[in-house]
């Protein structure tokens, strides 16, 4: 199966708390970092793919290796092959790092890298996955998933915000825990939905 994600911050202190921007109630980032963990392996399987949509993580060490191994540590503790999408906040360094650490998980490497974004089709549709929202003009069943804005949403019905903390969550028939990344099925109920509400407000 495939499922997406994006902006999962790993170990970004700054978040923590409830902030307009990104609010994320942990009484620190251990407490952040496992719930995601935990919340991600709940529902992906070491054989599905996860989509990850940028800014992995935010850490600053002494020497800088010190936090790509602590980042690496994480990626490799969840579930399933990464397609990494390189958000602003996630370095070259660190890319490299994961490429020359990268492990062979069911026959194939953990994680493939992505500097821009990723076209996939799914049935009658075509997901274009970037981190930054995409301004595509008048597309026919092109949908870009996105993260990077967090708790605010693109008011254009063709984006949509896959982020951990994504406002949009709110076109499924409930929310899911924190950091559990969203199958096909729940982003073509996002698409849906918010296709229904631009169209009701005509």
């Amino acid at each position: 199966m495939e499922f997406f994600m994006s902006d999962t911050h790993f170990f970004h202190e700054d978040l923590l708390g409830n902030s307009d921007f990104a609010p994320r109630p942990f009484a620190n980032v251990t407490e952040m970092n496992q719930t995601i963990i935990d919340n991600w392996n709940a529902r992906v399987a070491p054989t599905d793919t996860v989509y990850h949509l940028g800014d992995i993580a935010l850490y600053f060490t002494k020497p800088a290796v010190k936090s790509d191994e602590a980042v690496c540590d994480v990626l490799s503790q969840l579930n399933g092959h990464l397609e990494l999408i390189k958000g602003n906040h996630d370095s070259r360094a660190l890319f490299k790092y994961l490429a020359a650490h990268n492990p062979i998980d069911h026959g194939q490497p953990k994680f493939a890298f992505h500097d821009v974004g990723v076209l996939i089709k799914y049935d009658h549709r075509q997901y274009y996955m970037t981190h930054y929202p995409m301004m595509l003009g008048i597309v026919k069943q092109i949908i870009n998933l996105h993260g990077h804005i967090h708790h605010y949403a693109v008011p254009i019905k063709e984006n949509i915000n896959v982020g951990v903390d994504t406002p949009e969550q709110q076109y499924l028939d409930q929310p899911l825990p924190f950091g559990t990344p969203f199958s096909t099925s729940e982003i073509e109920q996002m698409v849906t939905r918010k296709a229904q509400e631009f169209q009701d407000k005509q």
